[in-house]
């Protein structure tokens, strides 16, 4: 699988959080991107695509992002799913992992973390 065919879905309320994660990922040469601004519309657009990789923010404003994340677990386990949050607690963490998130990125993120987190995912896939 290349980049250009892996697709990653970004549920997460704040537009530039969003707006900077599809820049990150688009110079990271991933074209198939695609948003949600709450809960329920990212499960709707993940049934429709099945994406590879997910971003998901905790905090959303119709829904818990460990509950999405285990709706969207249950649905294709293979999915990666990243918990994005501004909370960086132990708790977060602890819970999102267990919950069957591939990783964690608290908020601000760098491009380099972004990047770090898509290639541990890529080779994930293709194993």
């Amino acid at each position: 699988m290349t980049r250009q065919q892996y697709s990653v879905l970004i549920i997460d309320d704040a537009y530039t959080v969003r707006e900077y994660l599809r820049q990150t990922l688009m110079h990271l040469g991933i074209t198939q991107v695609h948003e949600a601004s709450s809960g329920s519309r990212g499960l709707s657009v993940f049934n429709q695509h099945q994406h590879d990789l997910v971003f998901l923010d905790i905090e959303l404003p119709d829904i818990n992002g460990q509950q999405l994340l285990q709706q969207i677990k249950t649905q294709a386990d293979k999915t990666h799913v990243v918990m994005v949050t501004a909370h960086n607690s132990i708790d977060n963490v602890q819970q999102s992992i267990a919950a069957g998130a591939s990783g964690f990125i608290a908020k601000p993120f760098s491009p380099l973390k972004i990047k770090n987190i898509v290639e541990r995912c890529l080779a994930a896939k293709l194993n």
